[in-house]
């Protein structure tokens, strides 16, 4: 017997049985769910109804994450998957669904960062004295004085988020997934900022106390 989607096998709401008058219908089809890994990619296509196709992702370890305040997407590494509000057994699994949370490879954007603001966020926050200058001089050599000074306006202009920031000191950035690789064989997202980081830190450091 196959996954069904109809609602004719199911009881009466007082609890009655219902008369079958026809049988499972193509249309009414179900598929098993892919649960799609953390793992090297492996994507099955799959032929739907209408000759349409689905791209059943059945490992993934990368994809097109957004940093929406910054209004720049990169490719990046799926490093691990850290929350899903579904159940931990996910978490344990890796298991890669819409709206799971994992933790994203940073070094993308913070090779973009530095090119665009001239700030390395690696060492932004970190006192390192006599080293940072030069550093600081070494690049000031290669740039022209109109880039550094347009960096520099850039810059002041800049304002980031203390939480997210924090989070390139360790090189791993929290995002959540907006895509659904069962069924797309992608797994896009967006790096998660403000009121939602927040709620999704704390949900953390909440597991980790159980």
């Amino acid at each position: 017997m196959g996954i069904s989607r109809d609602s004719r096998h199911k009881h009466r709401k007082t609890g009655g049985r219902r008369n079958l008058h026809q049988k499972k219908r193509k249309f009414e089809m179900g598929r098993p769910a892919a649960l799609c890994k953390l793992g090297a990619k492996r994507v099955r296509p799959v032929r739907c109804r209408g000759g349409n196709m689905k791209y059943r992702g059945l490992r993934i370890d990368a994809g097109n994450f957004a940093w929406g305040s910054e209004n720049c997407t990169k490719k990046v590494r799926v490093l691990d998957v850290v929350y899903n509000s579904t159940s931990m057994e996910m978490v344990r699994t890796k298991t890669l669904t819409k709206n799971t949370i994992v933790q994203i490879d940073a070094q993308p954007y913070k090779q973009w960062y530095l090119k665009k603001y001239g700030v390395d966020l690696s060492k932004k926050g970190k006192r390192a004295g006599g080293k940072k200058e030069e550093v600081a001089e070494e690049v000031e050599e290669k740039k022209s004085r109109h880039v550094i000074f347009k960096l520099k306006a850039r810059e002041a202009k800049q304002k980031m988020d203390p939480a997210v920031e924090e989070q390139f000191q360790s090189g791993r950035l929290l995002a959540s997934i907006a895509s659904r690789p069962g069924q797309s064989g992608r797994c896009d997202g967006y790096v998660l900022e403000g009121e939602e980081l927040t709620f999704y830190k704390r949900k953390l450091e909440k597991k980790k106390k159980q």
